[in-house]
């Protein structure tokens, strides 16, 4: 799903240069719930605006789904994330005079996909799916905090995402909303096979994913696996064994 080759990336020219990511190799499998960890500064956010297409690499390059995404000109760039990519913050943006169902089907009105005659059907099918589906005609203020970031996570599957980047999603939520937004994320992953690629600063969450890639200093420290591919990494050591 994503391959990325020596990924750098450096603000600035001469002495004041801050090499933010020095070379970095990564893999993110189909179907995936992988978390970018590390310390502030490690090179987190960075790195997943990359794979995002938020921003462009210094060098190295980035594969997703076959294509060299790192070499495509900024409209070619702007067009594969409004049709391949979803992405939700830490800040929820939703826009204050819409109320839940436009604003998550808001940003099928840039598609010209074939389903976008029934965004509004698939809009209303996504609350439910994140247990708001009587909460349609709610305006944000109206919403609780845990709430609006559950409609964001909506919106960005309205173009059906092949991956789904998170940046510190739950960071502006209480422990109760938080652990409510990434239950969603592990069920949307569990359920429906969304790879889903999330950068947060909190150790308990690893509980929720795959695999934690630690960076440290713009580099890969190392990496864990959690859950479900740590049993099955288990399961082959033992069948190798015996």
């Amino acid at each position: 799903m994503i391959k990325v080759k020596d990924l750098r990336k450096i603000y600035g020219k001469g002495s004041t240069a801050v090499h933010a990511l020095k070379g970095i190799n990564l893999e993110v499998g189909p179907g995936e719930f992988v978390a970018i960890m590390g310390r502030s500064g490690s090179g987190k956010s960075t790195l997943l605006h990359l794979l995002g297409l938020l921003d462009k690499p210094t060098s190295g390059e980035i594969y997703i789904e076959d294509a060299d995404v790192s070499r495509l000109s900024q409209g070619e760039r702007a067009r594969f994330r409004l049709e391949k990519l979803g992405y939700v913050f830490q800040e929820y943006s939703l826009l204050g005079e819409l109320t839940a169902l436009e604003n998550v089907y808001l940003p099928a009105h840039s598609l010209s996909l074939a389903w976008q005659n029934n965004y509004k059907k698939r809009a209303a099918e996504l609350l439910e799916t994140v247990d708001l589906g009587e909460r349609l005609k709610h305006y944000p203020n109206e919403l609780s905090g845990g709430e609006q970031q559950r409609v964001a996570i909506a919106r960005s599957l309205i173009n059906r995402p092949s991956i789904l980047f998170a940046d510190e999603p739950t960071a502006s939520l209480d422990d109760t909303s938080a652990e409510v937004v990434l239950q969603l994320f592990r069920r949307l992953n569990q359920d429906l096979g969304q790879t889903i690629v999330m950068v947060t600063h909190e150790p308990e969450d690893e509980k929720y994913v795959d695999r934690v890639v630690w960076l440290k200093n713009g580099l890969v420290e190392k990496e864990s696996v959690f859950g479900e591919l740590k049993a099955m990494s288990t399961r082959r050591e033992l069948r190798h064994d015996s």
